[in-house]
């Protein structure tokens, strides 16, 4: 179902978010964009997972260009 996909995750350093990435890991996917707010939960995330798929993203939901430019080609 997610074979060679990108996913992107709202919210993704919060505990939803960080439970979800870490359970998609076991799938097949292409990249995992993982957006939030907090840079510092967004680095230890990186660190505590060490995957190539990760991609981190700085931004805000409520700022339209910055959800925009995080789901292309999502």
């Amino acid at each position: 179902m997610f074979s060679d996909k990108t996913l992107l995750i709202t919210g993704g350093t919060g505990s939803f978010g960080k439970t979800i990435t870490e359970y998609l890991l076991d799938y097949n996917l292409k990249e995992i964009r993982v957006f939030s707010r907090d840079e510092k939960k967004q680095e230890d995330m990186r660190l505590s997972l060490k995957n190539n798929k990760l991609k981190f993203i700085i931004g805000d939901v409520r700022d339209y260009n910055s959800i925009y430019d995080a789901s292309k080609n999502v």
